[in-house]
């Protein structure tokens, strides 16, 4: 084995495309919902937000849904006698095994009347796990109910739609959220803590905002807004000055359970686009590019040759992938799809996501500081693909003093089973770090493979050592292929250089 040299890593940021779904009910047509795409007049002033309320108002409902569970009753050596046995014979042990018995869980949260015939958009973690027949809609004025049917969830989105059996009911008017501008006054509508339908008032703090709320595979692009939010909320409206429908209120940032001026809502062109084709299609498949993105920091611009550090640097094309079928490559910056600029990462991946599978995309992309058009037909996101575990490997060791901190070795094919490495993944197998290294300090870890060193392909340990020998200036650029938690990824790190030529 011998030793590389890795030298100042910059942090990276990996964002992963994953798989996403729900199961739906059979309609043919999504819902008819009344939509204005006009902007909120934001010069308009008044002292009473009521008339806007009265309107909404009947819009917003109240979810109530029950969920059944089995559960363990345990014998207490308490009722061994049998005086007490006899005033509590439901506590009987059977055969000395804890009784089993079926608790009923309630759940509470609102709902948005999108369409006169029934559909109701609500966050899906409202619904999640409700029995059958356990989910009900209580009208605004508090009498009125219905049985509700869940057409379909999309935990990922934490989005859900549901539809009960009425006609010209009152739906709310639909906004473009697209045109939110932070300082926007907002309205949030829901029944917080069951105390009966609520309003309160602030104002968009933030759009675009990823939380981590969600998970790793979650879809985020939430609006920020400092309208008080409380258990109760989720799954109501989030209404511009005009009464019109932003958001579906979903979560607030609390270390104790109630408002702390940080609440999010599901911006409505998100929540919409997956109801739609969870109403037409009878289920929710993402458009599937199949590019492994990363954020481009300052370094890696400079490395690029970019003018500023937007767009979504692709650090890995799947194999007969949609990407590699119209030709993306690895190192391509990825700037705009259909026309629509790409901040990050995560705006990539949402955007895709939002588009249907067998549409095709034009995709802008920078490729050695040139602009390059492609035209992808995007494939159906597939699931989650889960690596071999990652287990220890006794490896015989070179050490080459010249190439501080990092051993590398070559791959063969039993380190690759035992990593999970694909066969169409090549280069020097990194099987130790000094952990007092820059290169740990970095990120850099036991069984990644380098790719790539300043964009020449590496193809064995002895290659790897000869090109960070040969690097020169102030960095040097690696493509690293990582397989950590289950899942291969190959993103760049830009690296300064420790020795500068």
């Amino acid at each position: 084995m011998k030793r590389v040299v890795a030298k100042y890593l910059s942090r990276l940021v990996l964002v992963a495309v994953l798989a996403g779904g729900g199961v739906a009910c059979g309609a043919k047509e999504a819902p008819q919902v009344k939509v204005s795409d006009r902007e909120v007049d934001r010069s308009a002033r008044g002292t009473s937000y009521a008339p806007v309320i009265k309107k909404v108002t009947p819009s917003v409902v109240t979810i109530q849904s029950t969920r059944t569970v089995r559960a363990q009753q345990n014998w207490h050596p308490f009722f061994d006698d049998e005086m007490l046995r006899r005033f509590f014979p439901d506590m009987q042990p059977q055969q000395g095994r804890p009784r089993e018995r079926k608790q009923v869980l309630q759940g509470l949260g609102s709902g948005v009347i999108v369409s006169e015939d029934g559909y109701i958009l609500t966050n899906n973690h409202v619904v999640e796990g409700a029995d059958e027949d356990g989910v009900r809609v209580a009208l605004a004025d508090g009498k009125t109910k219905y049985d509700a049917k869940v057409v379909g969830k999309d935990s990922r989105t934490d989005v859900a739609v549901l539809k009960i059996e009425a006609k010209n009911l009152p739906a709310i008017t639909i906004a473009n959220s697209d045109q939110l501008e932070v300082g926007d006054v907002v309205l949030a509508i829901g029944n917080p803590f069951n105390v009966g339908q609520s309003v309160t008032m602030g104002i968009v703090s933030g759009v675009g905002r990823g939380t981590g709320i969600l998970g790793e595979g979650g879809y985020e692009d939430f609006i920020q807004t400092d309208a008080a939010i409380n258990p109760g909320n989720s799954g109501g409206a989030l209404v511009d000055a005009e009464g019109r429908l932003i958001g579906i209120n979903q979560s607030i940032v609390s270390r104790t359970g109630g408002n702390n001026g940080i609440g999010f809502a599901i911006p409505i062109n998100l929540a919409r686009s997956v109801m739609d084709r969870l109403t037409t299609d009878g289920k929710f498949t993402r458009g599937f590019l199949g590019v492994g993105p990363q954020a481009v920091d300052e370094h890696l611009a400079k490395d690029f040759n970019l003018s500023d550090t937007s767009g979504a640097l692709v650090g890995e094309v799947l194999p007969d992938s949609p990407a590699a079928s119209a030709g993306l490559k690895v190192g391509d910056v990825i700037t705009e799809v259909n026309g629509k600029k790409i901040e990050d990462p995560r705006h990539l991946r949402l955007l895709v996501s939002q588009i249907p599978p067998k549409t095709k995309v034009n995709v802008k992309a920078i490729r050695d500081g040139k602009e390059k058009n492609f035209t992808v037909l995007l494939g159906v996101l597939p699931g989650d693909q889960a690596g071999s575990p990652r287990e220890e490997d006794s490896v015989s060791e070179t050490k080459v003093e010249q190439l501080e901190g990092v051993g590398v070795s070559d791959l063969d094919t039993r380190t690759r089973q035992q990593l999970g490495i694909p066969p169409h993944i090549n280069g020097a197998l990194v099987t130790e770090v000094d952990p007092d290294s820059k290169a740990a300090e970095a990120g850099l870890r036991e069984g990644d493979v380098i790719v790539e060193i300043n964009r020449q392909s590496v193809s064995s340990a002895d290659e790897a050592v000869e090109l960070s020998e040969k690097a020169k200036g102030d960095r040097v650029l690696l493509l690293v292929y990582s397989n950590q938690n289950g899942r291969g990824l190959t993103r760049y790190l830009s690296v300064e250089a420790t020795n500068k030529k």
